[in-house]
């Protein structure tokens, strides 16, 4: 069986991914996706887990997705499982131009340059950045061409 977890923000949670979440357990894929930790905490040891033990991961870019450092974070943990485990990236960008999360432009560079103001930690955001550019340079899905 399949294992596949799903990165998204909040702003995508209550419609297009829960919807993608439904269609791939009504096909039996072992989906995991952690609804239950709220905005600010670290992420959990399960979903670190379940990242891991994915074969696919498929990331719901949104306009809001870089606003959250927990997404940044689990991001920045999908890419290290391609590169150890070889795990299959697929990018959906959800009314967001691909280009604007390659490039950190518009909105996304807007969120990633809050958390540059208030974090201590710049090798953090520096990997996020790493990791935004690098996903969004993957082929994937882009909403504003496929339904």
């Amino acid at each position: 069986m399949m294992s596949l977890s799903v990165s998204e923000g909040e702003d995508t949670r209550d419609n297009f991914t829960s919807h993608l979440y439904a269609a791939l357990c009504r096909k039996k894929i072992l989906t995991f996706i952690d609804n239950s930790l709220r905005r600010g905490e670290e992420i959990c040891s399960s979903l670190l887990k379940a990242i891991e033990e994915s074969k696919l991961s498929v990331i719901v870019f949104s306009e809001n997705y870089a606003s959250s450092r927990w997404c940044l974070d689990e991001l920045v943990k999908i890419l290290e499982c391609k590169k150890m485990n070889g795990q299959t990236i697929i990018p959906v960008f959800y009314q967001v131009n691909p280009s604007h999360v390659r490039n950190q432009t518009e909105i996304v560079g807007d969120s990633i340059g809050e958390h540059e103001l208030v974090t201590e930690n710049m090798e953090k955001v520096k990997k996020w950045r790493a990791a935004l550019k690098e996903v969004a340079t993957l082929t994937g899905w882009d909403s504003r061409n496929i339904r």
